[in-house]
């Protein structure tokens, strides 16, 4: 599947700046239901003002919050509709490896090992090049727009 812009990702999910945190998808295989998103951090993210001043660093919970949207557009692409919101329901096995600091162009890759049709399981991590920066298992209840409009 062709990649896709940061214009398609907001089809398809409803974050918008500050909290878009994927900027591309590089590769999505719907068959495999594996996704790789992409994600540049600047500098001039809202976060860096406070964590930590003089020391940039992202956040775990950011990075953790990266996965889940990556996983959230293979989802919507999977079911062939955007008329579902994915929502946390739980992480596991998260592990925070390396420190990501502004410069760094995040891989987010995202495998689904479970698919039902209220919920969804997925492995996610997060590598800066060859090193693996953070890692999870997510699960999320997939949820019709219509039931929290």
């Amino acid at each position: 599947m062709p990649e896709l812009t940061v214009e398609q990702i907001m089809k398809l999910l409803p974050h918008r700046y500050p909290i878009l945190l994927v900027d591309r998808v590089a590769e999505m295989d719907t068959e495999a239901q594996t996704i790789v998103g992409i994600k540049n951090v600047s500098i001039n993210e809202p976060f860096f003002q406070g964590h930590f001043p003089g020391m940039p660093v992202m956040p775990g919970v950011l990075q953790l919050e990266a996965m889940a949207q990556t996983g959230g557009i293979l989802l919507v692409t999977l079911l062939q509709t955007t008329d579902v919101i994915p929502y946390f329901m739980s992480i596991d096995k998260a592990k925070f490896r390396r420190v990501v600091k502004p410069g760094d162009q995040l891989h987010i890759e995202v495998q689904i090992t479970t698919l039902k049709a209220r919920l969804a399981r997925m492995k996610a991590t997060v590598k800066v090049g060859d090193e693996v920066a953070s890692q999870a298992e997510l699960m999320c209840m997939i949820t019709p727009r219509e039931a929290i409009d």
